[in-house]
């Protein structure tokens, strides 16, 4: 058996989406200072790093916050597609020549994005790529209901709120910041835990990839 960490170090220094608060992880309290403990504060947006996004992220009243969010579709078998590094918009057509194995309920997208982690890159790209609301629709109807990717957003920087509404309308939990750089495409067992935070739009989660 082999785990994989695919989350992202919370750090100051890490990308975050343009206008959104810096992440501030400080220490508030020092026994090299003389106090009796370490004590660190930290304040960032709940859509930092590894993150999960609920409905109520983009549809607003009274739906699906963080909190009630599926457990047992944020865990249970997961599947790898590998999309090529040159590929920046993720299509239907892209999606009905991959081979999406039938019965796939939680599929996570390994794109050149994850190069960006594996470089340790700090500063943002708005050319990362994501999902054309079209593809967003195809997968509705394949049945998915668990999408991940490997950069801050499911869907294209410059329009982010069609691809958003069409998966969280229809009940896919989207998982966005992830870490696939050391990930081979396949099968996997996913185990993914946001914060059990109280009618939030979303919540950083640490995520874990396993392998027999």
């Amino acid at each position: 058996m082999r785990i994989f960490d695919v989350s992202l170090t919370i750090s100051p220094d890490m990308p975050v989406w343009p206008g959104d608060p810096p992440v501030i992880l400080e220490r508030v309290a020092s026994t090299d200072s003389g106090d009796d403990v370490n004590l660190s504060r930290l304040s960032m947006s709940v859509h930092s790093g590894t993150h999960v996004d609920a409905p109520f992220h983009f549809l607003g009243g009274n739906t699906v916050t963080v909190e009630q969010l599926s457990l047992s579709v944020l865990s249970g078998r997961v599947y790898v597609l590998q999309i090529e590094d040159r590929i920046k918009l993720i299509t239907q057509e892209i999606l009905i020549q991959s081979g999406i194995p039938a019965r796939t309920r939680r599929l996570l997208f390994k794109t050149g994005n994850s190069s960006n982690w594996e470089k340790g890159e700090r500063r943002f790209h708005t050319d990362f790529t994501a999902l054309s609301p079209e593809a967003a629709s195809y997968l509705v109807e394949r049945g998915i209901k668990l999408i991940g990717v490997d950069y801050l957003s499911v869907a294209p920087f410059a329009d982010g709120a069609p691809t958003h509404k069409i998966l969280l309308e229809a009940g896919i939990i989207i998982v966005e910041g992830l870490d696939l750089s050391q990930v081979s495409p396949g099968r996997y067992m996913l185990y993914c835990l946001p914060l059990k935070l109280h009618s939030s739009d979303g919540a950083p989660a640490r995520v874990i990839l396993i392998r027999s």
